[in-house]
């Protein structure tokens, strides 16, 4: 996946983490002002339940449903429970017994039947009186209130992560926003800044041509710097002018109109040929080693060839005299995939950088000039926008190995799949 489409990915879980918040917040307050109902909804049908049978004991009946309450008296010998049968399990006689020998009153809750019965036992006068009280409508009320607040709770959660999906989606627009300008903005300043620098860079030539002409050495070396800089600067120029680019395509390499059908083996032979000369001047040899009938890869060959050259010059920076460099393409995955792997046996590097290795603008440790932070991450855009993977592995002092899959031309993955991972092991410092 692109650049752009990665930073389209952050957008939309912003939104989607603002409307579930939003959802959550909603929800708790609901199951809060829930709580609160069903805990004075309990406290007011104890109180009633506790009324209703100190009003039974004491005056012999109460005034809830018939069918709801039972009063039943004790004279120490008989038990009376008058023309209404109680419960199956009532009286209670033990503590009408107790109650009758102690005086002492005793409550009680018994759960059958799918109820519960409260159980006053107190003595009157002479009599021990016993209230029994079913809280059947007690307890299908306090059901009814659980199911409504369920189901309001549920319906608002909905509407509520719904309309919070809608405030996230304009709360974020204005970043959603800032990034394309600043997408635009790199575009346009780094397309203009091409020019002035192009002109700055050959101007900078031409004085140390007239410098060395003259046979002013001091002024040539000073002049000469002078022109390092500007093309490094020129380099820095082109990498965010293609990154840009990059972030702005929202569709896949393979799918722009200047895609096609690239030959990875020729690219390799091209970058090893032209690196040859400077290799050699450097002391270290270059491999090159491709499978016959390499499967072509469907993407931008500018852009591919650019991923092969910026591989192979960084492992040549940063091996020693003397030292080693292979580029081996080869198919993989039963030639659904084109492997590029390029093995140095250069200074290596620390493992502990492995999960910045392609950040932007992160350095690592080293001298080398060309150290502004972009090539790898610039690299991974690339290599990602093709639908492939970038891994690099090494050790200090063990040199360095990166490895480039992309899939070959008819064996595309598809949205959504393993495409648009960057692979790790250990990873590199931003040599390039």
């Amino acid at each position: 996946m692109n650049a752009a489409g990665a930073e389209e990915r952050v957008v939309r879980r912003a939104r989607l983490r603002i409307g579930a918040l939003v959802g959550l917040v909603i929800a708790a307050l609901l199951g809060l002002v829930g709580a609160i109902s069903y805990g004075v909804m309990l406290h007011s049908q104890e109180r009633q339940i506790d009324g209703e049978l100190a009003w039974g004991v004491t005056h012999g009946t109460i005034a809830g449903p018939p069918a709801c309450s039972w009063i039943i008296t004790y004279d120490g010998t008989t038990v009376d429970h008058g023309v209404a049968a109680p419960p199956p399990g009532f009286p209670l006689r033990d503590a009408l017994v107790e109650v009758a020998a102690t005086g002492t009153t005793q409550d009680a809750r018994i759960a059958q039947d799918g109820t519960v019965y409260h159980v006053r036992t107190a003595r009157q006068g002479d009599e021990v009186v016993q209230a029994v009280f079913d809280a059947r409508f007690q307890l299908a009320d306090r059901r009814h209130l659980l199911i409504a607040f369920a189901v309001a709770a549920g319906a608002g959660a909905l509407a509520a992560v719904v309309s919070g999906v809608v405030v996230g989606r304009r709360a974020v627009a204005p970043l959603a926003d800032a990034l394309q300008r600043q997408r635009r903005f790199v575009a346009d300043a780094s397309h203009e800044l091409r020019t002035p620098i192009a002109q700055v860079h050959a101007r900078a030539q031409l004085l140390v041509r007239r410098a060395r002409a003259a046979d002013d050495d001091v002024q040539a070396r000073d002049l000469d710097r002078l022109v390092a800089t500007t093309r490094r600067l020129g380099e820095i120029v082109d990498e965010l002018l293609m990154s840009a680019r990059l972030a702005s395509a929202h569709d896949t390499a393979a799918t722009r109109p200047d895609s096609t059908d690239v030959d990875v083996a020729a690219l390799v032979d091209e970058a090893v040929t032209a690196d040859a000369a400077r290799a050699a001047a450097r002391g270290v040899t270059i491999t090159a080693l491709t499978d016959d009938g390499l499967p072509r890869v469907r993407g931008v060959e500018s852009a591919l060839r650019r991923v092969v050259a910026e591989l192979l010059t960084n492992a040549l920076a940063h091996t020693p005299p003397g030292g080693h460099v292979a580029v081996c393409a080869s198919t993989a995955e039963q030639g659904h995939t084109v492997e590029v792997v390029v093995t140095d046996t250069g200074e290596g590097f620390d493992p502990g950088d492995t999960e910045r290795i392609f950040d932007r603008f992160h350095r690592g440790p080293g001298n080398d000039e060309r150290r502004f932070g972009l090539g790898l991450a610039l690299l991974r855009e690339v290599v990602t926008s093709h639908g492939g993977t970038i891994r690099a592995v090494g050790h200090p002092g063990e040199g360095a190995t990166f490895t480039v899959r992309l899939p070959a031309a008819g064996h595309r993955v598809g949205a959504g799949g393993d495409a648009g991972r960057v692979e790790s092991a250990s990873r590199a410092p931003a040599r390039l």
